[in-house]
């Protein structure tokens, strides 16, 4: 029953998120014609520089034909669940909306602190104004290109999505914000993806508690309560049988001890266990806490950089406590011919860099899986229902999609406890490896 319970809650939230698809944007007041001519005005010292990068707002106006209407757009289920598991700047719990902190960088403008909420939050995490030229577009905060937009809070008639060619040939979407009847660029913030997945060095730099920041801290607030709550329950039950909370922990923290740490790390067990068993609790933490659906389904552990920083961690406290004998045996192992080496040698220590990238694809690729999955079950309703037209469909896909999800929870709360425990016995695998000692 409380699984069942679970699921209508995620299909009440996802409604919402599937009716937000009709923007209900504002008309742009007439006196921010005069504020925006004004700060054209201020930074007239700039047109020159400007002009080489002019962009036709004009030419781009038909996109904002329509921007302060109200638009019915076909649901989309592919863009429902990538909005669903990507991070923003905005927590969003069914249809109420949490603002959080927006700490932005740029070299022009320098530090902007403040709140999401200056944006007006509206349905779908887009908000209604700008504000130091930053708008916030599904949740996620972008800056306009042009420096002559106005700096001070501003009300927008919309934000308007419109496919682009990039100078080296692809294929993106480019967000145009609409404001007295013009469309400005808008550019994503700063990423450290090497361009593998569009991303980039822009004109500013994101350093806000997003979703899955306040997510990792909630979390971890939990957790120390928990250890915190158990660890006096020993102290004042001692020698007695574990009971409520305790129950339930010790269990958990034995198996990791005895099944995971002194078989692969020996006599030095002790040294690694308190590493090891916060990497196993924190993970399964931020597993579990982004399975329920009425707390945001976040979906921290399916972020690249979350799981790539536990990665990192990984890789550092690995090759830090490496002895002579690990170190001997990646540049010179002992028994290979020396013509050997020249090839064997580099392999190595490619292995160095191989093992924290597949610790961290792994763990992303099953829980970013496994909530797609899920909200792609559950949009079957609205696919079937034809977003409310044919309410006929929509009852039925809402059987078939309540069963199927089920199941997938099912697998996903599985999949929580074991991805912790692959992470957590793989890092003490090569914690293992590297501080072995050699064999006589």
């Amino acid at each position: 029953m409380r699984r069942i319970l679970l699921i209508i809650a995620c299909f009440w939230a996802l409604q919402g998120t599937a009716l937000g698809q009709s923007h209900d944007n504002h008309q742009a007041e007439e006196p921010h014609a005069t504020e925006a001519h004004a700060r054209h005005d201020e930074n007239a010292g700039h047109e020159k520089a400007h002009d080489d990068e002019e962009v036709d707002h004009a030419a781009h106006g038909d996109l904002c034909a329509h921007a302060g209407g109200h638009q019915e757009e076909e649901f989309d289920p592919a863009a429902t669940a990538y909005h669903h598991i990507s991070d923003a700047n905005v927590y969003t719990i069914g249809p109420w909306a949490f603002p959080l902190p927006c700490i932005l960088y740029s070299k022009e403008d320098g530090w902007s602190v403040f709140m999401s909420s200056r944006f007006g939050i509206g349905h779908h995490g887009n908000g209604h104004k700008a504000y130091r030229r930053y708008v916030l577009d599904e949740g996620v905060v972008k800056r306009i290109k042009d420096p002559g937009f106005p700096m001070e809070e501003v009300e927008i008639d919309g934000i308007v999505h419109q496919e682009a060619e990039t100078a080296d040939g692809k294929k993106k979407v480019v967000a145009w914000v609409c404001y007295n009847g013009q469309a400005f660029e808008t550019e994503n913030k700063s990423t450290a993806d090497f361009g593998m997945f569009g991303g980039g060095v822009t004109s500013f730099y994101d350093f806000s508690i997003t979703k899955n920041v306040a997510s990792m801290m909630l979390v971890a607030i939990l957790l120390g309560w928990m250890f915190i709550y158990v660890a006096r329950k020993y102290e004042e039950r001692d020698g007695k049988a574990p009971a409520g909370l305790q129950s339930f922990i010790e269990p958990i923290f034995l198996f990791i001890q005895d099944e995971v740490a002194k078989p692969f790390l020996g006599d030095k067990w002790e040294k690694f266990l308190p590493f090891l068993q916060a990497l196993f609790f924190f993970i399964l933490g931020l597993n579990l806490f982004g399975q329920i659906p009425f707390l945001g389904g976040s979906n921290v552990t399916g972020n690249l950089a979350v799981t790539g920083a536990l990665a990192l961690i990984t890789f550092i406290v690995v090759n830090i406590n490496g002895n002579a004998h690990y170190w001997k045996h990646i540049f010179a192992m002992p028994g290979v011919p020396k013509p050997l080496l020249v090839i064997m040698t580099p392999v190595e220590i490619i292995g160095l860099f191989i093992k924290p990238l597949t610790l961290m694809l792994r763990l992303f690729a099953n829980i970013t899986a496994g909530h797609m999955v899920i909200i792609i079950f559950i949009s079957l309703i609205f696919i079937f229902g034809q977003s409310g037209e044919n309410v006929g469909g929509a009852l039925g896909a809402a059987v078939g999609s309540t069963l199927l999800t089920m199941f997938m929870m099912s697998i996903e709360l599985l999949v929580a406890f074991i991805q912790a425990f692959v992470f957590t016995i793989l890092t003490a695998s090569y914690l293992g490896a590297a501080t072995e000692e050699e064999h006589h």
